[in-house]
């Protein structure tokens, strides 16, 4: 095990990156049970508000961000300075992305339903982490031999190839798998090349004179969120808590025959 850590880990360098993960996915979690406990009215926890003026987490967050990513950039990928930047990023951006739907919204709705977009957010952004921890390399670099990577015209083809895919799943409504094609581009392939979400710019532009694929976008999304907004919610509130208003989880009925 330490020769496994040393080989793919250390000696690449990839341990602030591990590092960072880490604290991320800590900070987060630890963040969460600490909000939920103020919630619930229990513990020794309150909400910082001097003079009437509640400070959100998000502003340690962002200032431990700065530090932690130009202390990062600043000290290569070797070295205890590496690994302590690494530390301070991630506590940083685990405090940010869970209150990245208030930066969206620019209001405070950590315990709405729009909050739970923080919660997607983090999940997302460990993902992603993880395949770079893996040695995934962006728009599939990662996948071409040595000799192709050294033949320039390849190598541009590849990414530019690549980089359409993943606009192209961007403008279908995909924007989760559209991220992770980055990484991985069989999942932007896979995602560029099925039907639009309903009310994406594909959608809208592509599907406005073919009802027929319309309907059938319509129909698989709706088949999709029937199947998968259950298991979500459920997840999303066993990790951050449940929102002060849920929905009805009824989905919606699914299209007409023409879609219209």
């Amino acid at each position: 095990m330490g020769q496994w850590f040393h080989d793919n880990i250390t000696e690449p360098g990839k341990l602030p990156m591990l590092l960072a993960l880490a604290a991320f996915v800590l900070t987060f979690l630890i963040t969460r049970t600490v909000t939920r406990l103020i919630r619930a009215g229990r513990g020794p926890f309150r909400n910082i508000t001097p003079g009437g003026l509640h400070i959100h987490h998000v502003v340690p967050g962002v200032i431990l961000t700065v530090v932690g990513g130009f202390g990062a950039v600043g000290s290569g990928r070797h070295g205890w300075a590496a690994a302590v930047f690494a530390v301070v990023f991630g506590i940083g951006a685990g405090l940010v992305l869970d209150e990245f739907a208030l930066i969206v919204h620019l209001d405070d709705v950590y315990w709405t339903e729009e909050g739970r977009r923080s919660v997607e957010v983090v999940v997302l952004a460990t993902a992603l982490a993880l395949l770079v921890l893996g040695g995934f390399s962006p728009l599939g670099v990662d996948t071409l031999s040595a000799d192709e990577r050294q033949d320039r015209a390849t190598l541009a083809v590849t990414l530019l190839l690549n980089l359409v895919l993943v606009f192209v799943a961007f403008l279908k409504g995909k924007p989760i798998t559209a991220l992770i094609g980055v990484l991985v581009p069989l999942v932007a392939i896979f995602a560029a090349v099925r039907l639009a979400r309903p009310g994406s710019p594909w959608a809208r532009r592509c599907y406005r004179n073919r009802h027929r694929a319309r309907a059938r976008a319509r129909l698989r999304a709706y088949r999709h969120d029937r199947r998968w907004d259950g298991p979500r919610r459920r997840f999303q509130d066993l990790i951050a808590g449940a929102p002060d208003r849920l929905p009805s989880r009824t989905p919606p009925r699914p299209p007409g025959p023409r879609g219209d």
